[in-house]
Formats: structure tokens, C-alpha cells, sequence
């Protein structure tokens, strides 16, 4: 249900992006998704919304990515999770999905249309009233398959931080990334990268050994949650107070 900006209280704004984790698959069997949310994830309608595909706010609810990871089938993810472990600490949550399956940091780059859709998004969801506190960032699995991938990976995901805080006027923007919990031959090297930006404000929470789903690639339901309560913990201990 589409809610009129005019009548919504202004938000605490997280954008959610990256690939298909950060999207959720949790639940998710045969391209069909269980319809199964667990109680962490609940829609909370007076405190918890969405910027959907048209721009415009609305309660937010399983499957978040619904119609922003177009085409794709989306599961439970762990933004709400997140969400309901924030909100009692920083009022209403605005949420921003923006993440895209099956895409590469260099999908990401200044210019392309992800990045150019996510400061789109973001500075939509700010005009409508709120303050821009973090960014959640999964995405790396693809860039685990070639060396040349995870050689540059670097280079680019501090870039595409610095871009994002030029382009949102946001300097001192927190970033939280998530080390990945899978991926292919270069697993380690890019993970390497992650745990370490040396970025101000940047600070990274580590999904290894959270369960998997059968394709041994996307996390699980539960893993989901665990994750969002982790990306929560983060936020609370390193940038509540900013």
C-alpha cells in the first residue's frame, strides 16, 4: 500500500545494496519463494517503509526487494531484520532497496545504471523527508570467479564509496559491508579486501559460516536474520551517535 509522503513522519534512511544476498533469497526453492516470514522480519506499518520502484513510500514487508531486483525472485532478506533491531533506537526507518543479483562491483561504477539508480533513489527518499544514516552494502560473489575480478575489487569498492558520498553530499556517509559468506576461487582474496578498507566510517561485519541455502551460494532464512541483527549491532556500536 502506497502512503501519501505528505502524512509520513520523517525517517532514519539505510540504502540496501549489492547482489542477491543483500536482496534475499532466504526461502526460496525452485524459483519460488515459501511465503515464510520469520517474527524478527515483520512489517511494523507505523515505523518501517520502503522506497519502492515508483519512488514513493510505502510499509515495508517480505519480500523487500519486490520489484526493485526486477525479474527475479526475492526471498526474505535481512533489511528488516535489521530494521526491527534499529527502530527502537532511531524512530522510523526508511528503508532503500537497490540491490541487483548477479552483479559486479564495476556494475556498480559511477555512470552505470545501478549507481546512477541507487543516488536516484537515495536523494529521492531524503527529499521526502529524513536523514541519510548508513549504507548496507553484500556484493562481491561475482567477482570471486577470475582473478582479474578480485585483483581489481579493491579499487573499485573504495571508489564507489567515495563517488557515493560526493554525488550524495554525504562525506563522512557510514558504510557497512558484509564479508561474504560464499563464492568461487577467489573467495578469499576479495573477503581480504573487504575486512580491510582502511576507509573513515567504513566498517564490516563478516557473513562466513552463516548458513546456506542447497546452491551452496545464497543464505538461508534464518542466516538472514542472524545477518540483519549483525548489520543492527554494527550500526548501533559505531554510528548511532553520528
Amino acid at each position: 500500500m502506497e502512503l501519501s509522503n505528505s502524512t509520513l513522519p520523517a525517517k532514519q534512511i539505510f540504502i540496501l545494496a549489492g547482489q542477491s544476498n543483500m536482496s534475499g533469497r532466504g526461502g526460496i526453492h525452485k524459483q519460488q519463494w515459501n511465503g515464510v516470514v520469520p517474527p524478527e522480519s515483520a512489517a511494523d506499518g507505523d515505523r518501517i517503509f520502503r522506497l519502492n520502484a515508483e519512488l514513493e513510500w510505502e510499509v515495508a514487508h517480505e519480500p523487500l526487494h519486490q520489484g526493485i531486483d526486477a525479474n527475479r525472485t526475492c526471498g526474505v532478506g535481512p533489511g528488516l531484520a535489521f530494521a526491527n533491531a534499529v527502530k527502537e533506537h532511531v524512530g522510523v526507518v526508511g528503508l532503500v532497496p537497490c540491490a541487483a543479483a548477479g552483479t559486479q562491483i564495476k556494475d556498480w561504477a559511477r555512470g552505470a545504471e545501478l549507481y546512477d539508480k541507487m543516488v536516484k533513489r537515495a536523494k529521492a527518499a531524503a527529499a521526502h523527508g529524513g536523514e541519510m544514516r548508513a549504507v548496507l552494502w553484500y556484493q562481491g560473489e561475482k567477482d570471486t570467479f577470475f582473478k582479474e575480478d578480485a585483483d581489481a575489487y579493491r579499487d573499485n569498492l573504495e571508489t564507489l564509496i567515495l563517488n557515493l558520498r560526493q554525488d550524495l553530499d554525504l562525506p563522512s556517509l557510514p558504510l557497512i559491508l558484509v564479508a561474504l559468506a560464499s563464492g568461487r576461487e577467489y573467495l578469499e582474496k576479495v573477503r581480504h579486501v573487504q575486512k580491510g578498507i582502511g576507509l573513515p566510517n567504513v566498517v564490516c561485519v563478516d557473513a562466513l559460516g552463516l548458513p546456506l541455502e542447497e546452491d551452496n551460494l545464497h543464505i538461508t532464512t534464518e542466516a538472514h536474520v542472524r545477518l540483519g541483527h549483525m548489520l543492527a549491532d554494527f550500526f548501533l556500536k559505531h554510528f548511532l551517535h553520528q
